[in-house]
């Protein structure tokens, strides 16, 4: 299993937001990890940008996006945007799709939120012969993409969507690279994302390992568990309220998003971690949260668990 490293751009002040982020990956690519992905938040600077810029001045590492709302960027313009880091870095950029949830989509861009597998094929429709540098011809129910960007010689960047419940897990398999799940416990990744994707893969006839599981979950090494868990359950606390992570909670058979946290010292969460791992997870994307020194040490421990020998 992989392990790569999961963060948020963060609030605040613009311009140092950027230098920080750039300085995140820096250290991130310094400390071994190949692969960095970030969440695209509604309320945030745009991500793709600030994640160009990062690509070109930190080499040897990938970047992704994790997801982004597919409401808010027509498919024309997420292929511009995502063949564009292409480009800038040499092909280490990975596309990460989601519909969100019905309290944003709705509340804050005005638009429905009904039939999300139907918008999640319609937009894929629409992206993936762009990024394949053909002509889309797609006119949908929920959006429509015609036409073709005059680019060539551009990798296109692997597509990922947030696929949680069965029919979003088939469209996965069916069409991209694999799932990006999040606040989605062991337990439900064993007995039914991983099958669900994989089954439905095979279905499609596609070759064994055409699909992954990436599973991003919040982590914390650190002597004061409880300590941790609270500041969990407040960080994270939204998560219990949305409707999707709400389903693969109870799926794992808890309540609160702080009991799925791999928190404590460094032998019990190396044992969690290898307990994702045991659930057909092929990358672990970790979150780790806490201070600056606990989440040295997070990360410390995620190096030693993924290549022993350091």
């Amino acid at each position: 299993m992989e392990i790569s490293i999961f963060n948020s751009l963060g609030d605040g002040d613009g311009p140092s937001l950027v230098d920080e982020y750039i300085e995140t990956v820096a250290r991130v690519a310094a400390e071994g990890f190949t692969t960095m992905w970030s969440a695209q938040l509604p309320w945030q600077l745009d991500l793709l940008t600030v994640q160009g810029l990062a690509l070109r001045a930190v080499p040897d590492i990938e970047l992704g996006v994790g997801v982004l709302p597919l409401q808010v960027a027509h498919p024309m313009l997420t292929a511009q945007r995502a063949l564009t880091l292409s480009a800038l870095a040499g092909g280490r950029f990975k596309l990460g799709l989601g519909v969100n949830h019905p309290q944003m989509s709705e509340e804050l861009w005005g638009i429905p939120w009904d039939k999300p597998v139907r918008r999640m094929n319609e937009y894929l429709d629409g992206v993936q012969p762009l990024l394949a540098g053909e002509e889309a011809h797609a006119v949908g129910e929920t959006v429509t993409t015609r036409g073709a960007l005059r680019v060539s010689g551009i990798s296109a960047p692997p597509v990922y969507i947030a696929a949680l419940g069965p029919q979003m897990l088939r469209v996965a398999a069916r069409r991209t690279a694999g799932t990006f799940t999040w606040m989605t416990g062991p337990t439900t990744l064993a007995n039914h994302v991983g099958p669900t994707l994989r089954e439905a893969a095979a279905a499609a006839g596609r070759p064994e390992g055409a699909v992954e599981v990436l599973a991003g979950l919040p982590i914390c090494v650190t002597d004061d568990a409880n300590g941790a868990r609270a500041r969990a359950a407040e960080e994270f606390a939204i998560y219990g309220t949305l409707p999707s992570y709400r389903a693969m909670l109870e799926r794992e058979g808890v309540s609160r998003p702080e009991e799925i946290a791999l928190i404590g010292d460094e032998a019990t969460v190396a044992d969690r971690v290898a307990e994702i791992g045991a659930a057909g997870v092929d990358e672990f994307v970790a979150y780790p949260f806490g201070d600056d020194e606990t989440m040295a040490r997070t990360r410390a421990l995620l190096r030693k668990v993924s290549d022993p020998t350091t």
